[in-house]
C-alpha cells in the first residue's frame, strides 16, 4: 500500500453534493411556500437514506482507489468527513436562512412552539418559562443539535461500513 490514496478529494466531493442535496428540501418547501416548521417523517428518512448512501459510496470509491484496501479507521475518516462537510454546508445554510432569508425565523419557531405546548397542556408559567429558555438557547440548540446529531449518525454510519469493507493487506495472506 506504498501509493495509498488521498482521501481528500472523494471526502470533499462526496460532502459537498450531500450539502447541497440536503438544503435542496428546505428550500424548496419555503420557495413554494409550505410550512418549513414542520418536519415530516419522508424528509427524515430521505436525508437518512442519501447520508447512508453517500457515506457507502464515497467509502467504496476510496476503497477502489486504495487498490481494494481500507483499514477500519480510513473508512472511519471518508465517512465522518463526508457528514462533517455536509454539516457544514447544512450550518451555512441554515445561518443565512435564519438572518437573512427569513430573519423572523426564530419568532416563527417559538410561536409555532407556544400552540404545541398550549395543547399539550402546559400552564401558562411552563409555557412563560419554555419560551424564555427557547429564546436564550435558540442558536445553541439549533446548531448544537445540528452537530452532535450529524456527527454521532456519521460515525455509526461509517464504523459500519468500515466494518464491513474493512480488507488491508494482511487479510490476503
Amino acid at each position: 500500500m506504498e501509493n495509498q490514496t488521498n482521501s481528500k478529494s472523494i471526502i470533499l466531493n462526496y460532502g459537498l453534493i450531500l450539502g447541497v442535496i440536503s438544503i435542496l428540501p428546505g428550500l424548496i418547501k419555503y420557495a413554494m411556500g409550505g410550512n418549513y416548521l414542520e418536519n415530516d417523517w419522508i424528509s427524515s428518512v430521505l436525508s437518512l437514506v442519501l447520508t447512508v448512501a453517500f457515506i457507502v459510496l464515497g467509502i467504496k470509491k476510496f476503497k477502489s482507489e486504495n487498490e481494494g484496501f481500507l483499514s477500519w479507521g480510513q473508512g472511519v475518516k471518508v465517512g465522518l468527513g463526508i457528514v462533517l462537510i455536509s454539516m457544514i454546508i447544512s450550518i451555512v445554510y441554515l445561518l443565512l436562512f435564519t438572518n437573512f432569508i427569513e430573519p423572523d425565523f426564530k419568532n416563527k419557531v417559538i410561536e409555532s412552539s407556544i400552540v404545541k405546548w398550549e395543547d399539550a397542556g402546559m400552564s401558562s408559567d411552563q409555557i412563560e418559562m419554555s419560551t424564555k429558555m427557547t429564546k436564550d438557547y435558540f442558536e445553541l440548540s439549533l446548531y448544537g443539535s445540528i452537530v452532535v446529531m450529524s456527527l454521532f449518525l456519521g460515525f455509526v454510519i461509517s464504523a459500519i461500513t468500515a466494518a464491513i469493507m474493512k480488507k488491508t493487506e494482511e487479510d490476503t495472506y
